[in-house]
């Protein structure tokens, strides 16, 4: 049903209101029925009572006595009412002329317990209440009736009354409603066309909070969340689409320079070759800056691909250990493990996990002067299996810090002079790895005093098979510390 929200509301408003007012009415009429048959129950008993005293007072006088006491307590009632006596045999002692024009046959009488139940008489409707008395050895069948046309008449006018009022009351509440959900969603419509002015160009907007604490207040709120995180967004989507395109310029310049002047003029073939060298570099800087690119984008469209099974993360640490060992060796660095001989299982993808410690080792050389030392530590913690990797590099400032894992952040001051600065993108990836695979990393650094970095992994059993080794871990089995000293 395509209906504005404020239509649908009033037809169910409506829907609603004429059931309440249906199910008023039929419980209100009901009620009243049982109360008019209460109170003509207890005007017909009382007819009775009256009755049974006269019989018991004029029984011993003889039966004209009987009669006469009769007759005048039937010229008494008032309103209607009619009376009928007669003995155990069907002999009449007083009888109404109405008793004598009965519409059915009447209901046999029940003995001394008093039967009520509702006949017309000449053409009338009463309620009629019967009982046997027994008095001095006599039987005595006895009928009061009381008409109900008086009632029948109160309850006709109540249902009419029902009938024309309630539709009317229906119709009035639902156009009220109908007004007050109108008002109701005004607040909504702002939001809505402010909601509408908002695009990509003035995400810092915010919608109008109310003051009143309701749910309007919380959706405005929410919406102005919505619109901070999406505001957020599009800036890093827009920073990383600027940084990327600055940094590949760069290596795409060099490989263009390069080219242009190898061409200008004949060059000797030492001249062809570092030129051709210059232009090798440049391309592996940005095939390297464009596969870090692809992993990340991947990473975000969720189709990187990881082959999560149960490995044993020393080996494929040690594996790592060795390539940084070689790189911290060319510079001069030294380079300590303190690795033990025992497994540590953990489910996760052998090769992201070896990407994320030469990520982190590659940052500790770079940033690490000749004559300094990286050191490597594994602890089994009690369910978590963690690496401790510790520099004694030129370190990060204590502002800079949150935002090392963000992409393309390289912090200011001498991080940022480094001629080897890199592109932030390798610390963005490793944490992403982490994350994956449900640890944590985390860095505690300072200017001048290096770096220490964390990084846990949930530990799972070990497998009930064997693992098959890899023959790049076959030889890796080592002593529990080796220290890499620069040549």
């Amino acid at each position: 049903m395509n209906l504005p929200l404020r239509a649908r509301i009033t037809l169910w408003y409506f829907a609603v209101l004429f059931s309440a007012f249906a199910l008023f009415g039929w419980i209100t009429d009901y009620g009243f029925q049982h109360s008019i048959e209460s109170t003509l129950n207890d005007a017909s008993r009382a007819n009775l009572d009256s009755i049974q005293n006269v019989l018991f007072r004029t029984v011993p006088k003889g039966l004209d006595e009987i009669k006469n006491e009769l007759n005048e307590l039937g010229g008494l009632w008032s309103g209607g009412a009619l009376l009928e006596v007669a003995d155990g045999d069907g002999k009449m002692y007083f009888q109404s002329p109405a008793f004598g024009q009965p519409d059915r046959a009447l209901p046999p009488f029940r003995g001394e317990q008093t039967g009520f139940f509702t006949a017309n008489l000449n053409w009338l409707q009463y309620r009629i209440a019967s009982r046997v008395i027994l008095l001095q050895g006599h039987t005595f069948h006895v009928r009061a009736a009381v008409p109900t046309e008086p009632f029948d008449q109160a309850l006709d006018r109540f249902r009419l009354i029902l009938k024309r009022t309630l539709p009317a009351l229906v119709v009035l509440a639902s156009l009220i409603g109908y007004w007050l959900s109108g008002r109701a969603l005004s607040p909504v419509n702002q939001i809505i066309e402010s909601a509408r002015r908002i695009d990509a160009q003035n995400l810092s907007e915010r919608l109008a909070v109310p003051q009143s604490r309701d749910e309007l207040r919380r959706l405005s709120e929410t919406l102005n969340e919505m619109l901070s995180r999406i505001d957020s967004s599009v800036k890093r989507i827009t920073q990383f689409t600027a940084d990327a395109s600055h940094d590949l310029r760069t290596p795409v310049a060099v490989i263009r320079t390069d080219a242009e002047l190898a061409l200008r003029r004949s060059r000797s073939p030492e001249q062809y070759r570092e030129a051709i060298s210059r232009i090798l570099a440049a391309s592996v800087e940005a095939t390297h800056l464009i596969e870090n690119l692809l992993a990340l984008a991947r990473a975000d469209a969720g189709a990187a691909n990881l082959h999560f099974k149960r490995i044993d993360l020393l080996p494929h640490l040690r594996n790592a250990c060795d390539k940084a060992a070689i790189l911290a060796s060319g510079k001069g660095i030294q380079f300590l493990q303190q690795l033990p001989d025992a497994s540590a299982w953990i489910d996760a993808d052998a090769a992201a996990m070896e990407r994320v410690f030469l990520v982190v080792f590659e940052n500790a050389v770079k940033y690490t002067p000749a004559g300094g030392q990286i050191s490597v530590e594994f602890r089994n913690g009690e369910g978590s299996a963690t690496v401790e990797i510790q520099d004694t590099g030129i370190g990060i400032s204590e502002a800079d810090v949150p935002h090392v894992f963000e992409r393309f952040y390289r912090a200011d001051s001498a991080r940022a002079r480094e001629p080897q600065g890199g592109y932030g993108l390798g610390l963005s990836i490793a944490r992403w790895i982490v994350d994956m695979h449900s640890g944590s990393i985390q860095l505690d650094s300072a200017l001048g005093r290096g770096s220490r970095f964390r990084i846990s992994f949930p530990r799972t059993s070990a497998p009930t098979q064997p693992a098959s080794s890899d023959s790049s871990f076959a030889s890796s089995e080592r002593g529990p510390e080796r220290i890499f000293r620069p040549n």
